[in-house]
């Protein structure tokens, strides 16, 4: 038997404002929180980590002191569902995403974002259901 992948967690200065944030990026909502921890999760799925199968994995946002200060070695990828990449890069912008250097060429078929605490993440070229 495997694992299966269910979570990821997120260190964070505003848990709240971070989990409203990629609620609105993944359509999303909030499963559980207190003061320190914020999770979020699919409303389509929401007994999670129980259901047997693959799942959309929890995204858990955990208030840290220290501030990001390097280029993350993990980072989420997104698809739009149903709109084109450079749309759905214009909606995370007005939503407070940013621009991010990574070191891209401008060959790349994903847009790289980061989110209002400066977490990397990929907008896909390409549509998946």
């Amino acid at each position: 038997m495997a694992s299966k992948f269910t979570e990821l967690a997120i260190d964070c200065a505003d848990p709240e404002g971070l989990a409203r944030f990629w609620c609105a990026v993944l359509d999303y909502e909030v499963q559980d929180q207190d003061d320190e921890v914020v999770m979020i999760g699919s409303p389509a799925l929401p007994e999670g980590r129980n259901r047997p199968g693959p799942v959309p994995p929890t995204l858990t946002f955990a208030r840290v002191p220290e501030r990001k200060t390097v280029k993350n070695r993990l980072h989420i990828d997104v698809n739009p569902t149903d709109r084109s990449r450079d749309e759905e890069v214009r909606r995370l912008l007005d939503l407070g995403a940013r621009h991010a250097d990574v070191g891209q060429t401008g060959d790349e078929s994903w847009v790289t974002l980061a989110d209002p605490e400066g977490n990397e993440f990929c907008v896909l070229a390409g549509r998946l259901p």
